[in-house]
């Protein structure tokens, strides 16, 4: 049954890859931002890769948007992604970076082309049309990721540490665009970070993952508030 207070839920999900198990059981409540942290091999981009459909579920079931995805190829999920290197193509300018998000062929539409001139003019870059990755700043190039994903228009938006990148003036200003997305979209995000003050300011609700498991999942004044569990403990206090 579809709950629709929950975009996102990990029914049981179990993998293995190599000696490492992974399992998740959580809902994550719609139109959030859920801020996803742990130490480094916890299993954060594995959660995240789960989700995208680039690791396949062993076991359990997926649904995002309602939709049983467990099966489903990735470019078949309601999901965007960016990542912390924005994943641009180095050969291609701006608009078709973006106008990729939309259709792959580029066969594009009045109306998505429309659409693609809107989102740049959102994340500030109207007029970056032609230029090219390697004339971009690092925030630039990932403000046309973001780009790219408002496009897409998907319901549940991934990100794998963003702005990791950046300095922190960089880090501040995209946390500050991130925020202004998702009230535009109400869509639910999921962002990994490392950042206790980033995940307190940007977050609805917390997850905390230690040895492939979800150790700690809830709203973020409660999550940055436990002192019950000495890994999330020592993650808040870096």
């Amino acid at each position: 049954m579809v709950d629709p207070r929950f975009s996102v839920e990990m029914r049981d999900v179990g993998l293995q890859l190599g000696v490492q198990e992974f399992h998740f059981d959580c809902r994550l409540p719609a139109g959030a931002v859920i801020a996803v942290t742990g130490a480094s091999g916890a299993g954060k981009s594995t959660f995240l890769n789960l989700l995208a459909g680039f690791d396949v579920a062993e076991r359990g079931q997926i649904v995002i948007a309602g939709k049983d995805v467990t099966s489903e190829y990735p470019a078949r999920r309601a999901v965007s992604l960016v990542f912390q290197d924005n994943n641009l193509f180095a050969h291609l300018d701006v608009v078709t970076n973006i106008g990729l998000g939309i259709n792959p062929s580029m066969k594009l539409t009045t109306a998505d082309r429309q659409s693609i001139t809107s989102s740049l003019e959102k994340v500030g870059l109207r007029g970056f049309e032609r230029r090219m990755p390697a004339t971009l700043s690092g925030g630039e190039r990932q403000r046309v990721a973001f780009a790219r994903a408002l496009v897409r228009n998907r319901p549940v938006l991934l990100l794998d540490e963003p702005f990791a990148a950046l300095d922190p003036g960089l880090r501040s200003g995209m946390a500050a665009l991130l925020l202004d997305m998702h009230r535009e979209t109400s869509n639910t995000v999921v962002v990994v970070s490392h950042d206790p003050d980033e995940v307190k300011r940007i977050a609805d609700f917390g997850l905390f993952i230690e040895n492939g498991r979800i150790a700690v999942a809830a709203p973020i004044d409660e999550f940055m508030g436990r002192q019950d569990h000495p890994g999330l403990t020592q993650f808040l206090r870096s």
